[in-house]
């Protein structure tokens, strides 16, 4: 037969309970800490794998970029196109419209050649001195393979040039470089930065 006296039994009761409670708090509070732990691998693995998606998308733009350089050839006569990570296949280029100057696609080397526009850069730089240099901007668009994947890209370079007087022939006009303006363009853009830019006499 129990001694416990009623206040007794329920002090028992009541530190029962109380064992419970913490009992289930502990247990929630080890499901909430485990989901945490679950949630934190997979916040992890899912930035880890956007940041290797990223990383390729950089590399992938990166590798299919052109990053067109020229080679002067034969005295300033014309300039040799190249890429360091591509094969040029086709290369157009277009040159201001009030230049009068139709496009040009060189039918075997990637060139600009000097004779499209010396005539008409002389006679717009004529009546001054007959050393002058500047920059003429064209808009070149490429086809190139990137594996084997055709694409296409396109730019405003800078020509630079020079002109110099001749004894006998008058003036000289030569080419000396290339250089990137902007990746992209149109015949519009091209117009206004001639517009701004241009030589005069």
């Amino acid at each position: 037969m129990s001694t416990e006296t009623p206040t007794e039994r329920r002090e028992a009761a009541a530190t029962r309970r109380r064992w419970v409670t913490l009992a289930e708090v502990v247990a929630v509070a080890g499901v909430l800490i485990a989901a945490l732990t679950l949630w934190t691998n997979w916040s992890d693995h899912r930035a880890n794998e956007a940041d290797k998606i990223a990383a390729q998308s950089s590399a992938a733009r990166e590798r299919t970029k052109i990053d067109l350089s020229a080679i002067v050839q034969d005295g300033g006569d014309s300039l040799l196109l190249k890429d360091a990570r591509h094969d040029l296949q086709d290369v157009t280029i277009t040159f201001p419209r009030a230049l009068g100057v139709s496009p040009q696609r060189p039918p075997a080397e990637p060139i600009i050649d000097g004779s499209w526009v010396s005539d008409a850069m002389l006679k717009l730089t004529d009546g001054g001195s007959d050393d002058r240099a500047g920059r003429l901007p064209v808009l070149v668009s490429v086809q190139y393979f990137d594996g084997d994947t055709t694409r296409s890209a396109s730019g405003i370079y800078d020509v630079i040039w020079k002109t110099h007087g001749r004894r006998l022939r008058g003036r000289a006009f030569q080419l000396e470089g290339l250089q990137v303006r902007q990746r992209g363009g149109d015949q519009a853009k091209l117009d206004a930065i001639w517009a701004k830019e241009k030589p005069t006499a």
